[in-house]
Parts: structure tokens; C-alpha cells; sequence
């Protein structure tokens, strides 16, 4: 008998402007709670990340996906590649595609699996795991102790430059390195806008995991500042505008060039 209640529904979503949806879980700790954002389109709509994939994302929002979909990973950890597997179209930088083909970044959802150390390692980072990763869980049948993430096959590459077009909307692929090596963003240029993934949100910042290249980082950081941002939907915790932007790159950089 589990410890943790059944959830009544996993996934929560909300309509910003500009047909974009933001979907989340609700029962995820913060460190592993990304932000799925569905972006409406002329021709075909884009899915910018996943979720942890412990439950079905394609199921609880078949009523979004009503036109031909193109799936995009920022990157391929587990919390934004995890329902990867869900869907046939899925593009991501050649430097992420053997961790989602091999589901090689996994991290364990039982609190259990964690050392005191390691505990304490997430919270001097900014993550306070005490209380578990999960708050429920999606199914009786489901079990955290096992749960691993599910390989997916990446169907396309995309690198700098590349342009996602969506018919009445078209987005240039920023190569953003430093958080993981394939880390990418989605730039629209006419409206101002940029799905950052991970390489900058509102929240602890992370450059310490496997992958991760600090140097790497700085750079762009400093290219992120000097992008013409009006908002950032970004791949954890609340949007933000170009301010803000200019004040997480910049207290990065401070840290990083003491």
C-alpha cells in the first residue's frame, strides 16, 4: 500500500496569448516539474518538451493535439524528455540523441535512492528533496521505486539556425549550451519571444550535473543578454520579460567571474 495518494488528474494547463499553453505536474517537486508548452499553429502545432513521463501527456491532451504535431526537446533530461516516447515526431540536437535513445538520464523518484549526502548536495543547490519528489502519484499501479525513464528515437536533428515552422509562425533553433551539452532555445524574432528550455528560468540554475560545462554556460549567458527578448517561457518556474532576463544572466555571470 503506498504512502502517497492517487492524483485525480496528473497534468494542469493554462492559455497565455498568442496560442501558447503551458502544461505542468502538479504533484512533481519543482526540480523536476517542467514547463510543456503547446504552441497553436497555421499548418501544425509544436510541443516544446515532455514532462517526466509517468503518465500519459498524449492522452491528457488529445483534445490540443489536433492537428499535425512537432515535438521539440530542449534538452534530454529526464524531466523534459520522459513522454518523449509518446510521440512520433520529435526533434533535438545531435549532442542530447544517444541519452534519449539509450534513456541513460534517469533519475531515481523514490527518495529512498538518495544518499544523506546526495540530499544535501540538492539542497546546497537550491532543491529541498526532504519531502519526496512526488506528492502522489498518476496510478495505483504506479510504483517509483522502479519507474525508469523510456528510451525514445529521435526522428530529427536540429542545430543553430535551424528554423521549426508552424506555417504562420516560424522559430530559429538557438544552440544553448552549458546546462546540458544539446541544450536549445525556439527564438521568434517578429513577436520577441524565446522558449529557453533550461539554459535560463526563474529558479536555481543548475551547471553541476553530468554534461554540464560552465564555461559553456557563460558564453551563453552572454548571449542571451544581448538577444532582443520581450518574453521568456522558459522550462521551469513563471515566465518573464527582458528585465529579468538582464538580471539572472547578469548575477550568473557575477558568480561565475568571482
Amino acid at each position: 500500500m503506498w504512502l502517497l495518494p492517487i492524483a485525480d488528474h496528473w497534468f494542469e494547463r493554462r492559455s497565455l496569448s498568442d496560442g501558447v499553453t503551458l502544461l505542468w505536474e502538479p504533484h512533481v517537486h519543482p526540480l523536476l516539474r517542467c514547463n510543456i508548452w503547446h504552441v497553436s499553429g497555421r499548418d501544425r502545432d509544436l510541443l516544446i518538451d515532455t514532462g517526466l513521463g509517468v503518465a500519459s501527456l498524449a492522452q491528457a491532451a488529445r483534445d490540443l493535439f489536433d492537428k499535425p504535431l512537432s515535438v521539440v526537446l530542449t534538452h534530454c533530461h529526464m524531466d523534459h524528455a520522459g513522454g518523449a516516447h509518446e510521440f512520433g515526431d520529435c526533434a533535438v540536437h545531435a549532442a542530447e540523441v544517444a541519452a534519449l535513445e539509450s534513456g541513460a538520464n534517469n533519475l531515481p523518484l523514490s527518495l529512498k535512492a538518495y544518499a544523506p549526502a546526495e540530499r544535501a548536495w540538492f539542497r546546497d543547490i537550491g532543491y529541498d528533496i526532504s519531502g519526496g519528489l512526488l506528492s502522489a502519484i498518476p496510478s495505483e499501479s504506479f510504483d517509483p521505486t522502479t519507474h525508469r525513464m523510456r528510451a525514445a528515437k529521435a526522428t530529427r536533428l536540429i542545430a543553430e539556425g535551424d528554423v521549426v515552422d508552424a506555417g504562420d509562425r516560424a522559430f530559429e533553433v538557438l544552440h544553448l549550451p552549458g546546462h546540458s551539452p544539446g541544450s536549445v532555445g525556439l527564438w521568434e524574432k517578429r513577436t520577441g519571444l524565446l522558449f529557453s528550455g533550461d539554459a535560463i528560468y526563474d529558479g536555481p540554475l543548475l551547471d553541476q550535473l553530468p554534461g554540464s560545462d560552465v564555461a559553456a554556460y557563460v558564453g551563453t549567458m552572454e548571449r542571451l543578454r544581448r538577444l532582443p527578448v520581450e518574453t521568456v517561457h522558459a522550462g521551469h518556474d513563471p515566465s518573464f520579460g527582458r528585465d529579468r532576463l538582464l538580471a539572472l544572466a547578469e548575477a550568473y555571470l557575477a558568480r561565475k567571474r568571482r
